[in-house]
């Protein structure tokens, strides 16, 4: 095989790069990561499908073949894919328009939902389109991930108090929290309470004492990620022993043990049409998280991820998914960086994880039936409410009043309308201040800085003009939506200057130049010509410059091309 084809080949399936250097050490630092992530991400497997309205062992189902997958296909050595929180109640709000919550129709559109993802992650990533995530600014995201975290763990308040409270948005479920607050089961709210205050107390609080009780760091480190585990350990103790099923205490129940079964997608046009705005916003919204814990990783080993195949790993996964009895997933930023911290090497770390977790499926599953449902809503809570991130607000105020508003848009519309339509108005909030800002382009007057070549804005520098010459910097490039704006801006500068001659544009800062906006040029060009006004450019970007050659605009230019400002200046109208 050629070198070529190697490279071709490795480029699609990364696990030929990094597994023909695989070896005893990398093994061994990968199987220490597998148990750690395992252990954490049982209880929250069990948790996320049932924020997504699933029966808890689809969230260990979901967990087996996506990560067998993205071993393959990823590039990441250390993302950990599975169930996360936003995507599960994405997945809770995309079905619950078309089933009801348990019956067996809600499963098999779950798993639909993570085929057409799969499906459209897959083909995003053969087409090469991963730039679509940029859409997603991270105001808008984290904006969006803030309230979707609020409104999980306002959900999952209900199990906690052991009420039944509905509402469409957050402020519709609080308020139904509040009318069946009399009807609270005390017994389970204690118990609630008590272990979300433990579980966040672990987070910190659990590894010092650890190592004030002498233990070595790595095993600390190791025992404070079991802190969800002891909680469901202890409380399913105790409800057994204490009878608290019997005292009102909700249980999961029966866990099936067994294998992920083989599914199948509902094969419906009409369920598809419905479902593909969903899956899209949920594939989207999925990448975007997964790229961005992955290159963050990454780079602090040195390493790099490719986005378009991510595209392809991720699609994989959900395909996986839909066929093992899943539902969507992606790659989750609590258990990766767990993955990063425990030492993981490679993706086998998620193929020793997948091992674990059917471990789990196979044999743990009847220990779980006297598991409260409240302490899987408090590990939900704990994990939802620290990618809660208000400074956002305070961050964009200070620096960009459209990136504040933004983010405001997308609090604002998640929890009042939903997630679907809180990612929408954040992503039209900032496209349409994206062009609004560009519809307005920052034109600087510039002159001549003495004693240099270069030019600086004449309202910020004391520089050298003429007033036969007016130079012009266009720090944007030209568009439909802002070339009138130039226009505008040099009619005025010569109905003001009776002596001016010329009318140099500064091109340093436009990297393309639309139809419209070419049409507008020769506007400009046509107007300061009847007005003996010579217009001239200078330093063109290449690229813009291939464009415009061949085009009537540079054929009927009255002036000159320059390949520097300081060439236009010092030809025109010499100031030194």
């Amino acid at each position: 095989m050629s070198n070529r084809t190697a490279s071709s080949l490795s480029s699609w399936l990364p696990i030929l790069d990094w597994g023909r250097r695989y070896n005893r050490d990398t093994f061994v630092s990968d199987g220490v990561a597998a148990l750690i992530v395992t252990i954490m991400l049982i209880p929250q497997s069990l948790a996320y499908a049932l924020l997504a309205g699933l029966p808890p062992e689809v969230g260990l189902y979901a967990s087996v073949a996506p990560l067998l997958l993205y071993a393959v296909f990823g590039t990441s050595r250390v993302l950990a894919v599975g169930p996360v929180a936003v995507v599960s109640l994405m997945t809770a709000a995309a079905i619950g328009e078309h089933a009801i919550v348990g019956t067996p129709e809600y499963w098999a559109i779950a798993i639909t939902l993570a085929f057409l993802s799969g499906a459209m992650l897959t083909l995003m990533g053969v087409l090469r389109l991963g730039f679509l995530a940029n859409f997603l600014s991270h105001p808008v995201i984290s904006g969006f991930i803030s309230a979707s975290g609020l409104l999980i763990a306002a959900s999952q308040v209900k199990t906690l108090m052991g009420v039944t409270a509905e509402g469409e948005n957050f402020f519709a479920l609080v308020h139904s929290l509040v009318l069946h607050a009399t009807n609270t089961h005390m017994l389970t709210l204690t118990m609630g309470i008590l272990t979300t205050a433990f579980l966040f107390w672990a987070r910190k609080g659990l590894k010092p004492l650890l190592l004030g009780l002498g233990l070595k760091a790595r095993l600390a480190d190791v025992l404070t990620k079991t802190g969800p585990v002891l909680a469901i350990a202890v409380t399913t103790l105790l409800t057994w022993g204490l009878d608290w099923q019997g005292q009102g205490v909700k249980i999961v129940g029966t866990v099936p043990q067994g294998l992920p079964p083989l599914t199948m997608p509902v094969w419906d046009m009409a369920l598809w049409k419905e479902l593909a705005i969903p899956a899209l916003l949920i594939s989207i919204v999925g990448f975007v998280e997964s790229v961005s814990v992955g290159q963050t990783l990454a780079a602090k080993r040195r390493q790099r991820i490719e986005p378009d195949q991510e595209l392809v790993a991720l699609g994989a996964g959900n395909l996986s998914a839909a066929f093992t009895g899943g539902f969507p997933v992606t790659g989750g930023f609590a258990r990766s960086v767990v993955n990063f911290d425990a030492g993981a090497q490679t993706p086998a770390a998620g193929v020793f994880t997948a091992l674990g977790i059917t471990l789990a499926s196979l044999f743990l599953t009847p220990a779980l039936y006297f598991l409260p449902q409240a302490t899987l809503a408090a590990t939900i809570i704990v994990a939802v409410l620290s990618l809660v991130d208000f400074g956002i607000l305070k961050r964009t105020w200070a620096y960009s009043k459209a990136d504040f508003v933004a983010v405001l848009a997308t609090l604002g519309g998640t929890l009042g309308l939903g997630v679907e339509a809180g990612l929408v108005i954040g992503v039209s909030v900032s496209l349409a201040l994206f062009l609004l800002r560009s519809s307005r382009p920052h034109i600087a007057e510039v002159g001549l800085v003495p004693g240099t070549e270069s030019f600086r804005n004449v309202l910020r520098h004391a520089v050298k003009v003429s007033p036969a010459l007016i130079s012009l910097r266009v720090d944007e490039s030209l568009y439909f939506a802002n070339s009138r704006t130039l226009e505008d801006r040099i009619n005025s500068a010569v109905a003001t200057n009776p002596q001016l001659k010329h009318v140099v544009l500064q091109c340093s800062g436009i990297n393309s130049i639309d139809a419209s906006a070419l049409e507008s040029l020769e506007t400009i060009e046509k107007r300061l010509h009847d007005s003996g006004v010579t217009l001239h450019l200078s330093e063109v970007k290449g690229p813009v410059m291939d464009r415009l050659q061949g085009t009537e605009f540079l054929h009927e230019l009255s002036g000159k091309v320059f390949l520097t400002h300081y060439q236009a200046i010092q030809e025109l109208a010499p100031v030194e």
